[in-house]
């Protein structure tokens, strides 16, 4: 059995324990970081170093930080051909795309916009650098867009690591109160998204917790 460490309001605990129930794996996560602490005790920094979120610890495996490399690991060991190819060239694909959407979909979207929009004070809010931030962010996203008019999900017509890196934000892109630009095709593609259970389940979470007045 998995264990997982993080909190499930943080996005990469929630992209890594998507993948987790996409794959059919079973796991125990421990509540860590943010408002339950423990990412600065002795036990928790001899896992990982950098006191960070999430923290995988694998039957196989001693504990593993760093989100894509856990999500990577866990294809290879636990996931269809589909998932995370096979083939080097069909997996360098899918592998561009989950490195383009953590660069530059989820940081661009979780700091600059989430942390602005969610986690800072009504009054602290600046609303021209929060909009440039989402001009910023659909600019990327166009891509997707452009991407998602010919197949289902990200790389094709089936569900890949991509989709798990890229998907992830688009629960809180669509429930947060934004003036969002029209890409049909992302809309669309989170639909689907939103009709799996393992994105319900560990996505399309409240993030209540995280809110600051």
């Amino acid at each position: 059995m998995l264990e997982v460490w993080g909190r499930k309001t943080s996005s990469n605990v929630q992209a890594l324990m998507w993948c987790i129930g996409e794959l059919g794996l079973k796991y125990v996560r421990h509540d860590a970081g943010g408002i339950y602490g423990g990412t600065d005790s002795d036990d928790f920094l001899a896992m990982n170093p950098n006191g960070t979120i999430p923290v995988l610890r694998d039957p196989n495996l001693g504990p593993l930080w760093e989100t894509g490399a856990i999500c990577r690991y866990l294809a290879t060991r636990y996931g269809s051909d589909s998932f995370w190819p096979g083939d080097v060239v069909a997996r360098a694909d899918v592998d561009r795309w989950a490195e383009w959407a953590k660069l530059n979909v989820a940081m661009a979207f979780t700091v600059p916009v989430f942390w602005r929009v969610v986690r800072t004070p009504m009054a602290q809010r600046d609303q021209k650098t929060i909009q440039s931030a989402v001009d910023a962010l659909e600019q990327k996203l166009a891509i997707a867009d452009t991407a998602l008019a010919t197949r289902s999900f990200i790389v094709g017509d089936e569900l890949t690591l991509a989709d798990i890196q890229f998907g992830h934000i688009l629960f809180r892109y669509y429930d947060i109160g934004i003036r969002r630009a029209d890409l049909p095709n992302v809309q669309a593609y989170y639909k689907r998204l939103a009709e799996r259970p393992a994105f319900r389940e560990h996505v399309m979470l409240s993030y209540n917790e995280l809110k600051v007045d």
